[in-house]
């Protein structure tokens, strides 16, 4: 059957999945500290209604899924539903990104569930900071987290650092040393001006360039690596065991026409960009009866509909985003 593209030619690929918009930590660029209305139970995609929908998807070519939440991790049974997302014919990768809070004690069963590839979010190396932009003292379990999944075989795990001008700007050098002796993959990720990441300001985003620099001040000139299926452009200190990656939404001119992602909700809407202000609604249709082949179409339909470039949404508002319920 014949592969998704939108508008532009691209081909889409890629899904990033929210199970659910709950989350064990606050983080102050994601989610406003006094917390957020949570979406009812009644409300959020069952699992077979996920898996009907990504069994669609795979039927038109799309063969990555990562799966996100808020914390995929609070949602009960999810290493059952991460197997068998694995085994739909046609999705070759599965990966999971998580704060790393649970992983100490569910790395091993989510690798067993057939689970690869990893992502755990850490923004910063010390401690009180940690709890200073999670909300939470969490900072020895989300290493022990990351220490297990390394034992428990991930290949890649990666660790995901939103980069912000006076935060964490001094830790770039000692996120990069991690790489020298252990074998993951150390993503900078400029921040996105969306929801509470907004009212940060733009003098807090600090881009892919000016990180760079600092690391190759003091590794000298970083080797560049094949680029992976994501946004991500890939490079290596010198000898060193792991990998860096750069993620910059805000200052790469062609992060957009590279896109092959589509974002679904918690709440089962389609977000064609996670700029956007406007979704697609699948589940209300889904539990009306729809058939698999209208589905398909109406899954088909918000495809097209993805912008070229975030630039193009002109009236869209990312303050009133929330990066919890639509999937990071």
């Amino acid at each position: 059957m014949e592969n998704f593209y939108d508008s532009y030619g691209r081909r889409i690929r890629y899904i990033r999945l929210s199970v659910t918009d709950r989350c064990n930590f606050r983080c102050r660029y994601c989610m406003p500290m006094t917390g957020i209305k949570w979406i009812p139970h009644e409300a959020i995609m069952r699992y077979e209604e996920l898996l009907r929908m990504i069994r669609i998807c795979a039927s038109r070519g799309v063969d990555k899924i990562r799966v996100t939440g808020g914390e995929p991790l609070v949602r009960k049974d999810i290493v059952m539903f991460l197997e068998k997302l694995r085994y739909i014919d046609g999705i070759n990768d599965v990966s999971l990104t998580t704060n790393g809070f649970f992983l100490d004690h569910l790395a091993r069963d989510i690798r067993s569930a057939g689970i690869t590839r990893i992502n755990i979010s850490l923004d910063t190396l010390d401690r009180e900071k940690f709890v200073y932009i999670t909300g939470v003292d969490g900072f020895g379990r989300v290493v022990k987290g990351i220490m297990r999944a390394l034992e428990s075989g991930f290949d890649p795990v990666k660790i995901n650092v939103v980069t912000m001008r006076g935060f964490n700007d001094d830790e770039f050098v000692d996120f990069a040393e991690l790489t020298l002796n252990l074998d993951i993959e150390v993503r900078f990720i400029e921040l996105m001006p969306i929801g509470p990441g907004l009212e940060m300001g733009k003098q807090d985003i600090i881009t892919k360039a000016e990180v760079r620099s600092l690391i190759e001040q003091a590794y000298g000139p970083l080797e560049s690596l094949p680029p992976g299926v994501g946004p991500a452009s890939v490079f290596k200190i010198r000898g060193a065991k792991g990998r860096l990656g750069f993620i910059a939404p805000m200052s790469d001119h062609t992060f957009c026409s590279r896109c092959n992602r589509i974002r679904i909700t918690a709440d089962g809407h389609m977000k064609p960009c996670l700029f956007a202000d406007k979704t697609l609604d699948l589940l209300t249709p889904m539990r009306e009866g729809i058939s698999d082949e209208e589905l398909e179409s109406l899954i088909e339909r918000g495809i097209k509909n993805k912008p070229e470039s975030y630039m193009a949404l002109g009236d869209a508002k990312p303050g009133d985003l929330i990066m919890s319920s639509i999937g990071g």
